[in-house]
């Protein structure tokens, strides 16, 4: 075409120009995002599998029902029932990842739609929330580089507000971001100069991959060294800062100007806000601005509930609201660094995209994770619930909030709906034919008495309703007129004729410990109160209202945090998660019926919601099921009747059928066997430890009103690599594993030496059994060496108390043996001792 119509004369330098003019607008007309389905030939037959295993397990599960074992009727009972709810609990961890999803963004279109030369960059400003608690066990040092990378993204610099939530009060934290502050006048301009990806400095600075690749700036390698030299410099004050805060004065902390420093009390405090950049003097190094950065404290007073992190989440909203008011916003935990710099534009292609942005409420990122062990032995990366189920979700409704990663939108967080699509406008006939549209009405006499030019009834009782929705609003959102004015502003901003002193007054306001009385904060608003999860539920109450949320996995990671490599601290983490699962199983927002009347939420998507609430009390029949075979090893019992040959063919199609499913899933979401295999055993040491023990503590709670605290997972770790992963930290979680890994091993060797006593025969029974004790085996052997150490360092007390605990198990199993009829003997005053 464009020969033809240079022939034709009609394709000039000028006709050139307006073609490339063209077609650069058609490409900013075209979608920011596309949904990118799986394969069908790798998902079909996953379907297939699925449907085929679900009506294995029918006929599995009626054989298993229709014959029970009558001298082991207590061992069978047991067992039927854990094979029952093992296959509910499949059932709603499986059929929501029916319709999984890949999803693809367009930067460039975002780029032509929203920032074209010589206009103002239209792109929407991103609120930016980091929260932590103590300095001590998230070191500032890790801070100050989240902090670093979000000041040094690739977004402009007028359109981003870092807010950190110190809800420690802790004069260390503020005195590292001040320090922080200060580094970053010299490292984002070196960041955005050179294109330095990732832009946490620790994390780019201990890459070990060849940094001139792709830099082609002469003064890169001068500027580079100097730049490490300013780092190294800035580690060592912040080190000093730590080093001092590890003892604190009698009188308390001193700030540099000699005042007392008002959070010494951490418990009662007045809210203090700083601002660090962003009003006068926020320039680097080259004269440039620098985004926002406050930090904030919100006030604690004795005899005041503050919700823990939701609380302090819900202070950052209105902090932000009425300083910057972004439409999005974006919550970090303190140790989640951004990896990729364009980040919040990849969110901003599905968020402002005028398609689907107007109902997503927000855009979840996967965890990604440092620090880790290569085989990743307590499967702290969790791929195949940020890699199969999340994908899964994506297709249905969206993804679940996970706590950190995730761009909001602000409306959404204030308890508003979706907005709905247009209707249908009705068909309006001329009335010659009664049976088409609707009749004219005659505008000769409006409605409810009014006339052509004063108002009428409706107009009046619409005032009214407007008059009474606004006294509503206070009750709503709290007595601040600038933060309820602030909600109303659908596309952000603050009014041009407040001045900072005035909103910084407010924003102290709105912190205040007594502002949240009366109104709809944590119950419909914001961070949703009631759960140490409050992820899960905030996003719950989301979907609930109608809105979708996005799965967002660009190929460079957006965000990397640490984890707890650390068996105990691991175990800790998982307590944590199931104990909020278990609250709000108990409470009122019980997914299995909340939100039912307005049905907004997706059938599947409410599956795996209840998935999410009811999966620790999967720790109850495992733990059962973990011992059942040990048992029957012990005691020479069967859980099962003899098979007949038309049976066994279930139970070979059973398994066959469980681990074609795996496969698939592991074909059509590109997770790795070892990754999946880590995933399977620690679901069996999580089951049988943490989980056990948030479902006692949540029936506690419920039932008794013993609350139960949970401390922060450190995020400290030691100087040599992976060293953590090889402490060895004695706690309760620890023992109910234990227990069971000595019960099985201890049933082995006793159902080995039975079988060699009896004979031949008894061979063939005895693999069944062992099949099972081996499964449990090997399953807990992660745990098995985080219990032992590292080699040749294995805690003298833990050989004690398993040599211990065994004997003592296989004595008394012996002496009682409860499953064992206990027949009455002959009357030996009658027969005498030789009867």
């Amino acid at each position: 075409m464009d020969d033809w119509k240079m022939q034709q004369g009609n394709l000039g330098p000028e006709a050139d120009d307006a073609y490339d003019d063209m077609s650069m607008l058609d490409e900013a007309r075209q979608p920011l995002s596309r949904k990118v389905p799986i394969a069908s030939s790798k998902v079909n037959p996953y379907r297939m599998v699925i449907v085929a295993r679900l009506l294995i397990l029918a006929f599995f599960l009626r054989y298993r029902i229709l014959n029970p074992v009558h001298d082991a009727i207590g061992l069978w009972l047991t067992s039927v029932i854990c094979e029952i709810w093992f296959a509910f609990s499949w059932i709603l961890d499986q059929f929501p990842k029916w319709f999984p999803i890949d999803r693809e963004t367009y930067l460039d279109r975002l780029s032509l739609r929203y920032e074209r030369e010589g206009e103002p960059n239209m792109l929407a400003p991103v609120d930016i929330f980091v929260s932590t608690v103590d300095p001590m066990k998230e070191p500032p040092l890790v801070t100050a580089n989240t902090v670093l990378s979000i000041l040094a993204m690739d977004y402009p610099v007028d359109k981003i507000s870092c807010y950190i939530s110190d809800d420690g009060a802790s004069m260390l934290t503020f005195e590292s971001l001040s320090e922080t502050a200060e580094f970053a006048r010299k490292w984002v301009p070196f960041c955005k100069k050179f294109a330095i990806e990732p832009r946490a400095p620790e994390m780019y600075f201990t890459l070990k991959v060849d940094y001139l690749k792709d830099k082609v700036q002469p003064t890169f390698v001068k500027e580079r060294r100097a730049m490490k030299r300013e780092y190294e410099e800035f580690k060592v004050r912040i080190n000093a800062l730590v080093a001092k805060a590890q003892k604190v004065p009698p009188e308390g902390w001193i700030m540099q100007d000699g005042t007392p420093w008002p959070g010494n009390n951490t418990k009662d405090h007045p809210g203090m806000i700083q601002v660090f950049l962003g009003q006068s003097g926020g320039h680097d190094t080259e004269g440039n601005e620098l985004p926002r950065l406050v930090y904030v404290s919100r006030e604690k007073r004795p005899g005041f509930l503050h919700h823990k992190k939701a609380g302090a989440m819900n202070a950052l909203v209105r902090v932000s609201g009425v300083l910057t008011n972004a439409p999005f916003m974006l919550n970090l935990d303190c140790d989640h660094y951004i990896n990729n710099s364009k980040a919040a534009r990849e969110a901003m292609c599905f968020l402002m995209d005028p398609q689907i942005g107007r109902k997503v409420c927000y855009v979840q990122f996967p965890q990604r994770f440092d620090g880790i062990d290569r085989h990743d032995r307590y499967a702290n990366r969790n791929t195949v619930f940020f890699d199969i189920n999340m994908k899964g979700l994506d297709g249905i409704q969206g993804p679940v909030y996970v706590g950190t990663g995730c761009v909001f939108r602000r409306q959404a967080l204030y308890g508003y709906e979706p907005p709905k699509g247009p209707k249908r406008p009705k068909m309006v006939s001329c009335g010659c034919c009664p049976c088409f549209g609707r009749r004219k009405k005659d505008k000769k006499y409006p409605k409810n008495g009014g006339n052509e030019n004063g108002p009428s009834l409706e107009a009046v009782e619409d005032d009214k309703e407007l008059l009474m929705s606004q006294m509503n609003f206070e009750k709503k959102f709290g007595q601040s007129a600038i933060f309820v004015t602030s909600t109303l502003m659908d596309q952000g901003g603050v009014p041009p004729s407040s001045s900072p002193a005035a909103l910084l007054k407010e924003a102290i306001h709105v912190i205040s410990c007594g502002y949240e009385d009366k109104t709809e904060w944590g119950s419909e608003l914001g961070w949703i109160y009631g759960s140490i999860t409050e992820d899960i539920l905030t996003g719950f109450k989301m979907h609930c209202r109608g809105w979708r949320s996005i799965y967002c996995m660009p190929k460079l990671p957006a965000f990397k945090g640490s984890a707890p490599i650390n068996l105990s601290d691991r175990l800790n983490q998982v307590l944590r998660w199931a104990l909020g699962s278990v609250e709000i199983f108990f409470s009122r927002h019980c997914p299995a019926w909340y939100g039912l009347k307005g049905a907004k939420l997706r059938w599947l998507e409410r599956f795996a919601y209840v998935n999410t609430t009811i999966y620790p009390f999967t720790s109850l029949p495992l733990l059962a099921y973990c011992t059942l075979q040990a048992i029957c090893l012990l005691t020479d019992k069967f859980i099962m009747p003899p098979i007949s040959t038309f049976a066994s063919l279930f139970f070979i199609a059973l398994f066959l059928s469980i681990f074609a499913t795996g496969i698939l899933e592991l074909r059509w979401s590109g997770v790795s066997i070892e990754e999946w295999w880590r995933n399977e055993q620690f679901w069996v040491i999580g089951g049988i430890s943490a989980h056990l023990f948030a479902v006692v503590q949540g029936l506690l709670k419920v039932l008794a009103g013993i609350d139960t605290n949970f401390t922060v997972t450190s995020k400290t770790t030691d100087d040599e690599e992976f060293g953590e992963l090889y402490t060895f930290k004695w706690t309760t979680l620890l023992i109910p594993p234990t227990t069971v890994l000595i019960v099985n091993l201890v049933g082995v060797v006793a159902g080995i030496s039975d079988a060699i006593n009896n004979g031949y025969q008894s061979w063939g029974p005895l693999f069944g059994k062992l099949f099972f004790s081996f499964w449990v085996i090997v399953h807990l052997y992660p745990f098995l060496k985080g219990l032992m150490g590292r080699q040749n360092r294995t805690p003298t007390i833990v050989v004690i108390w398993s040599v211990l605990l065994a004997s003592i198990f296989s004595l008394l199993w012996v002496r009682i043996d409860p499953f064992v009829l206990k027949t009455k003997g002959p009357d030996t005053t009658k027969c005498g001792i030789n009867c």
